[in-house]
């Protein structure tokens, strides 16, 4: 009974002493697993940012992340044997057996539990490869190998990876969708999302390879998509019909129509019960934050609203849609923003302007819907054009929603293709309203502080003012995973990181400038704003002001805080932008 018993015991598996498991995935079977672990960097070098406001009164150290370009951590991942606790460990790079990826995740397992699907990126960010892992194979090399069957282990070792799809990007593979992905028909056919055609769309491909399908086609993308819970159709999220919009959908596994699930103009999040008979609603349009609503799960269906969320003070308003407009870039794309008009809210114009630009970079925030990131801003946008300011939100480019070429058009030089986007929005303003370049003024957080930064640095001319708010001024000094994507590492290719960093341009700054930032920042770290605030002191530039918030991180949680933010970004736009 005890050999039974110890039968039944998955075996131990030893790791490097520095190894640590990150996530486990066990086959339905319960035969195999596949074992993703964490490898820290050897001399590793993290940054440290101090925490000046603390209870004991003693200034204590957060350890930060590593800078692009320094020695990251790595991982394995290996297939695993659960009754002998033999692991083979895969090579997930072609070409290199010894190379970890950037990223691996698994993509679960057939009903079987014989074969599971990984997507992994290669270091450069220029490869994504779906792997198809056979633990059966796997299996049959540990018994022939206990066997002593040298040859028929090797064999079995050999087909144990089987790439089903690669996406290649001479910029860097992403987008919506990217890491989504399954099985279809109990592990007949794998499933998953690609911009192989410059578009997020879905695609399928036969298990052993063959037989692949593009699903979906057009000029507009697919943000999510799952399986139903009958594993007869999907459930797809999509800009299909307009870019601005997010829409449920039901399409056969197969492939074929969509047939659209929540017609009602916004934007939309739709789960789907279990038993595929009710679904959830998450909506929200521009002027009213998301509320949940909850119906049968058809076509057409009436969904009956669940919560309130806004306050019965907040919903008295007034509050607008704001128009989405197109300006035509110098290149000759449009580019879309909204567009907040005194008129709007019965107010005289100031014969200024305001432009905003959002963060993050690849980010959407012209959408018919309420923004994730962007409440405040929206209510801001609301008190600039009730003073008289005509407001522009654009969708610059490389922000999300627009396709692969939108997305990778910032490669290599970030505040380059971008930035002229906003220089073009104060011609727009200009030529459609009179408003001249000394009356606009531009502000952001993040990657928009970053940019506001680079307009006044290096199109000044275009802009009377500007707030950058948390910004990144160096790119050599951010993190990793986002900058190595876009600008390469600083030691491949020092150009890129040259003609992206502010800090490089601070000699042209010759407008008003507010910056602002917090002091615990764990992602755009205070170092960065410490170091451009010591360069425009060495240059002897004046007319610029830096305002440190002790206790807060990269974005701000004390209301405090927010609102001495805002209020020194009103000021700054009061002081110098109306016309007198």
């Amino acid at each position: 009974a005890e050999k039974a018993r110890d039968s039944l015991r998955a075996a131990p598996i030893y790791l490097a002493d520095d190894e640590t498991v990150q996530s486990i995935s066990a086959s339905p079977s319960g035969r195999s697993a596949l074992l993703f672990t964490s490898i820290p960097a050897k001399g590793r070098k993290p940054t440290i940012v101090p925490d000046w406001v603390t209870t004991s009164g003693y200034v204590t150290d957060i350890t930060g992340r590593e800078n692009v370009g320094d020695a990251q951590e790595s991982g394995r991942v290996g297939l695993v044997d659960l009754p002998t606790g033999k692991v083979n460990w895969l090579s997930l790079v072609p070409g290199d057996s010894t190379a970890a990826p950037a990223w691996a995740n698994p993509m679960g397992w057939n009903d079987a539990g014989t074969a599971a699907l990984i997507f992994a990126v290669t270091k450069d960010f220029k490869r994504r490869i779906l792997w198809r892992v056979d633990a059966d194979k796997a299996d049959k090399a540990g018994k022939a190998d206990r066997a002593g069957k040298a040859d028929e282990a090797g064999k079995a070792d050999a087909v144990r990876l089987n790439a089903l799809d690669s996406l290649r990007d001479t910029a860097w593979v992403d987008g919506p969708c990217f890491g989504c992905g399954g099985w279809l028909e109990g592990g007949k056919r794998a499933w998953y999302v690609s911009e192989a055609d410059g578009w997020a769309h879905l695609y399928s491909v036969a298990a052993d390879g063959s037989d692949k399908r593009q699903l979906t086609s057009g000029k507009w993308e697919v943000r999510g998509a799952e399986v139903s819970p009958d594993g007869k159709s999907f459930v797809l999220h999509t800009s299909e019909g307009s870019p601005y919009e997010q829409h449920a959908w039901q399409m056969s596994v197969e492939g074929g129509a969509l047939t659209e699930v929540t017609p009602r103009t916004g934007r939309h999040q739709a789960t789907v019960s279990p038993d595929g008979k009710l679904i959830a609603d998450l909506f929200s349009t521009a002027d009213r934050p998301p509320e949940i609503f909850v119906g049968p799960s058809r076509p057409g269906a009436e969904l009956a609203q669940v919560t309130t969320s806004p306050t019965a003070e907040w919903l008295k308003g007034p509050w607008i849609d704001p128009a989405i407009i197109s300006i035509k870039a110098s290149d000759g794309v449009l580019v879309p923003a909204h567009i907040y008009r005194p008129q709007d809210l019965g107010a005289k114009p100031n014969g200024a302007a305001v432009i905003f630009v959002h963060g993050a970079g690849y980010l959407q925030n012209v959408m018919r819907g309420w923004s994730d990131y962007y409440s405040r801003e929206y209510q801001f946008h609301h008190l600039l054009a009730a003073k008289g300011y005509v407001v522009l939100d654009l969708d610059y480019r490389g922000s999300a929603g627009y396709g692969r070429d939108w997305r990778t058009a910032i490669y290599r030089h970030m505040g380059g293709r971008d930035l002229q986007d906003e220089v073009d929005a104060s011609r727009y303003l200009q030529a459609q309203y009179g408003i001249g370049p000394d009356h606009v003024g531009i502000y952001g957080g993040s990657y928009g502080g970053f940019m506001t930064l680079m307009a006044l640095f290096t199109e000044g001319k275009h802009f009377g003012a500007g707030a950058a708010l948390r910004s990144v001024t160096d790119w050599a000094h951010y993190n990793h995973g986002y900058t190595a994507e876009i600008l390469n590492t600083p030691a491949q290719d020092s150009v890129a990181y040259r003609q992206s960093s502010p800090i490089y341009f601070a000699a042209g700054l010759d407008k008003p400038l507010l910056m602002a930032h917090g002091m615990i920042d764990t992602n755009v770290e205070y170092q960065d704003i410490v170091r451009l605030e010591e360069r425009l002191i060495e240059l002897h530039k004046t007319g610029w002001t830096l305002a440190s918030y002790p206790v807060e991180d990269h974005g701000f949680v004390r209301p405090d805080s927010w609102t001495d933010e805002y209020r020194r970004i009103l000021g700054l736009f009061e002081r110098y932008l109306p016309v007198k």
